[in-house]
């Protein structure tokens, strides 16, 4: 029989889980970078009302459920 080490696997068997990918194949963003622009409109839009839709609370929903399926 042939004995394995940990050194002998590249990853996780399971790499087709979009999961794995998510955390894994991304390199990390760089956070010191602030989009002030993107911030600004957000912050108006929160202040009057108009960033949240139920188009945006669709796609967060079905994102969550997307993401509890995989674990």
């Amino acid at each position: 029989m042939l004995r394995h080490d940990a050194s002998c696997l590249s990853g996780p068997v399971s790499k087709s889980r979009r999961s794995w990918k998510q955390n894994h194949a991304n390199p990390p963003r760089d956070e010191s970078r602030v989009r002030t622009e993107l911030v600004e409109r957000v912050r108006r839009e929160i202040a009057d009302g108009s960033y949240d839709t139920p188009e945006k609370l669709a796609i967060a929903l079905e994102r969550m459920l997307n993401r509890l399926e995989w674990q």
